[in-house]
């Protein structure tokens, strides 16, 4: 039986640069909301070797993840699991930023974690946005995250409420990207020790601004973190494609219950950058 990659968000950006990294002998199963984007990465990965398939999915549905799921199964034995679907705060509102970016990613690790076996990974994908919120802020929103599994109403209820705090509404969608972010450090961390005793390995990594179609509608309002970054540039989707395959990697065996950072210094930068 094969072993099987699973990348939500896969059919561009980040996702399908991480699809190109995989083992050539893994089924690679890309997922997402655009049939037609699918089916182009799909024919990009075959042309490089690799067996591929296309299967929509809405991870902010937890049926549409189930389906995802047993699909996957249904190939092979599922032994990566990336989950790099997202949107920004350019994209949508808060609410629904927080229903895709955090309620989505419990989805996904749930239903995921149901068909997964020893020697295997989830990856879940978050932003070095998750440390951009003044401390007191995360902390108290961080004492309501385990509602986003419990009672997601009250999780959304209560995270909107810190969202709002902000001015605009591009501030206030800024403020949910961020939380959600952060949940996804938390409940990657908090997932590790429920799964770690089954043999399944959970991580999270938070890219910084990324020369991807999402990325640059982000440029505007986050382009200051170029300039904070140890090279003073946005980086590459190659490069973070690479460093979700390799962490995802099963190989990689004890990197599990942290944050893997990897925004080129930006975030370290506040500290260590001079201001010109």
């Amino acid at each position: 039986m094969k072993d099987v990659v699973v990348i939500t968000g896969g059919g561009s950006g980040m996702g399908l640069e991480a699809a190109k990294c995989m083992p050539k002998e893994k089924i690679i199963v890309v997922s997402g909301r655009t049939l037609k984007k699918l089916e182009k990465a799909v024919a990009e990965l075959e042309s490089l070797g690799y067996e591929a398939y296309a299967h929509t999915c809405d991870t902010s549905d937890r049926e549409s993840v189930r389906k995802l799921a047993e699909y996957a199964a249904s190939l092979g034995n599922v032994r990566n699991v990336i989950n790099a679907a997202g949107m920004s705060p350019n994209m949508s509102d808060g609410e629904t930023l927080l229903k895709v970016n955090a309620i989505g990613t419990v989805y996904v690790n749930e239903e995921f974690a149901k068909v997964m076996k020893e020697h295997s990974v989830i990856l879940d994908v978050s932003s070095n946005s998750a440390y951009a919120l003044p401390h007191l802020l995360t902390r108290l929103a961080g004492k309501n995250y385990k509602l986003a599994y419990t009672n997601e109403t009250e999780f959304l209820k209560k995270m909107m409420k810190y969202a709002n705090l902000a001015k605009t509404d591009y501030e206030k969608a800024g403020f949910a990207y961020a939380l959600s972010k952060n949940f996804v450090c938390w409940y990657a961390r908090k997932c590790a020790y429920e799964y770690g005793p089954k043999g399944i390995r959970v991580v999270s990594l938070s890219p910084g601004l990324i020369a991807t179609d999402m990325g640059n509608l982000e440029k505007e309002a986050g382009g200051y973190l170029i300039g904070l970054s140890a090279e003073e540039r946005m980086g590459k989707p190659e490069e973070l494609g690479y460093a979700i395959a390799t962490a995802a990697d099963e190989r990689n065996g004890y990197l599990a219950g942290v944050d893997i950072l990897c925004d080129g210094g930006s975030t370290n930068g506040k500290e260590f950058k001079k201001k010109k």
